[in-house]
């Protein structure tokens, strides 16, 4: 590996994501459906929470080393943000993706915590999920014939 080498950032961030949308995806249905088929309805509360008391602290360390990884990313890549056309727009859809990603992921703790589990369950997989399919979109774009054709067009427009 080279100073230029971001292949621990690249683990960070891709192995941050998989605990993240895995995590959420497994909670969802193996926690919560665990959770669901305990006989006694006063337990079900009980088993639930401790199953995703136990997850927690793995799943924020897995969002930690998806942002940590994303921010060594996003620096690496600057003049590719500025100047292939296509990779800022896909970097904005991933950032809002992740910040909303973030944001029903707290919520989601509340949620637990109040008793309430609703569809907000499976958000957290679906915005996940996403960020996966944008990550694949974004590591075509890195692609030497893209990049030629990203720079080509950000210089010519109409292109």
């Amino acid at each position: 590996m080279t100073s230029n080498d971001n292949t621990v950032a690249r683990t960070l961030h891709d192995v941050g994501l998989a605990t993240w949308f895995g995590g959420s995806l497994m909670g969802a249905t193996g926690v919560n459906g665990a959770a669901a088929a305990v006989e006694d309805p006063t337990q079900r509360l009980r088993v639930a929470n401790t199953g995703w008391a136990r997850w927690t602290p793995l799943n924020l360390a897995g969002i930690a080393a998806h942002l940590a990884g994303g921010a060594v990313l996003t620096g690496a890549n600057k003049s590719r943000l500025a100047g292939q056309q296509g990779v800022a727009a896909a970097s904005g859809v991933k950032t809002a993706l992740t910040v909303a990603a973030l944001g029903t992921t707290a919520p989601d703790q509340v949620t637990r915590a109040q008793r309430q589990l609703t569809m907000l369950q499976w958000v957290i997989p679906a915005l996940t999920g996403a960020l996966l399919v944008i990550n694949a979109r974004m590591g075509e774009q890195q692609r030497p014939t893209q990049v030629t054709k990203g720079l080509v067009r950000r210089l010519v427009p109409g292109r």
